[in-house]
């Protein structure tokens, strides 16, 4: 629901129905509209994290810290429909969490788990000798988020294919992990009619 239409217009009663069961009951387990809302959010990101980490480990150079940063930073790009669909939900979550007063300390004060969980890589990266070691991991970690997730939506926009991100994704994971040679990749295919670039 969240995908086709936001959160604006979910209510419990349209919930219920979704599910085929009775308002009395999503009320019962849930209380209020904003407690199902972090819970359905609870699910999304439990189950986006074990589909992540089984992709990850299916990746030829999982064993590798480029590998594995490459394998996550991937999962924040809507590469397939099912990445596209739980992206548009985030998508709908953020404009809540913008203005609900209920929701937005909430996120405020989420940690940095992905931040850190990065850094380690590139920390891990550093002891195999494929990250210069003058590099603050920290900072560079936030650099490569920041870098995917505005790449998430020019893709979520069409105006850039999810092959064409990753591109440039493995150009900034050039420069970090530039102590290493960088893998063979194939180039991005041009731009489209169908997928414009911005203007």
């Amino acid at each position: 629901m969240a995908a086709r239409r936001g959160l604006e217009d979910v209510t419990l009663r349209q919930v219920a129905a979704e599910a085929g069961v009775s308002v009395r009951l999503i009320q019962y387990y849930f209380g209020s509209r904003d407690a199902l809302l972090l819970k359905a959010l609870e699910i999304l990101n439990h189950d986006a994290q074990l589909r992540a980490r089984a992709r990850v480990e299916a990746l030829d150079d999982a064993n590798t810290p480029r590998g594995v940063v490459r394998g996550v930073l991937m999962e924040m790009l809507p590469m397939d429909e099912e990445r596209r669909t739980r992206h548009l939900v985030h998508v709908a979550y953020f404009v809540r969490f913008l203005w609900d007063e209920n929701l937005a300390p909430i996120a405020a004060e989420a940690p940095p788990e992905l931040e850190r969980l990065l850094a380690d890589l590139i920390t891990w990266g550093q002891r195999e000798g494929q990250v210069p070691a003058d590099l603050d991991p920290l900072p560079e970690a936030e650099i490569l988020l920041a870098t995917a997730d505005g790449l998430q939506t020019t893709v979520l926009l069409r105006q850039r294919t999810p092959e064409q991100a990753l591109a440039l994704l493995d150009r900034q994971l050039d420069r970090l992990f530039s102590a290493a040679p960088a893998p063979t990749r194939t180039p991005a295919p041009t731009p489209t009619p169908e997928s414009p670039e911005a203007p």
